[in-house]
């Protein structure tokens, strides 16, 4: 009985280990396929990355954007088209794939959100 059990585990835990393990790599490729869009059609006038200026000043940097939008709430304008202040926004059409890897990536490079330090009182 307690062979039986024993080996019901292992070959359970054989099925859900390949599934779990392809979790980070399927996140990896959607990050990366969001990376890639976002080099193509945002680069030349927002920061993308982790470091680094835009390139137009008015364009917030990728970090950044989780503290102005909620990233999730981004999804519907990369389908329909983005209204901004920081001058002309090439006309753009994403699929779902591309909107949620575009998500995933912008989600990757989020800075810390810094807290205010206190001042001490006197």
């Amino acid at each position: 009985m307690l062979a039986r059990l024993g080996l019901s585990f292992c070959l359970i835990g054989g099925l859900v280990s390949p599934a779990s393990a392809a979790a980070p790599s399927i996140q990896r490729q959607a990050i990366e396929a969001g990376r890639t869009l976002a080099q193509s059609h945002c680069a030349t006038c927002h920061a993308i990355g982790k470091r680094g200026q835009s390139p137009n000043p008015q364009a917030p940097r990728f970090t950044t954007l989780a503290q102005r939008y909620p990233l999730d709430n981004l999804a519907e304008a990369f389908s329909e088209g983005i209204l901004v202040g920081h001058g002309p926004m090439p006309e753009f059409q994403f699929d779902p794939d591309q909107i949620d890897s575009l998500i995933a990536y912008l989600r990757s490079v989020q800075s810390p959100v810094k807290k205010a330090k206190k001042r001490a009182r006197k």
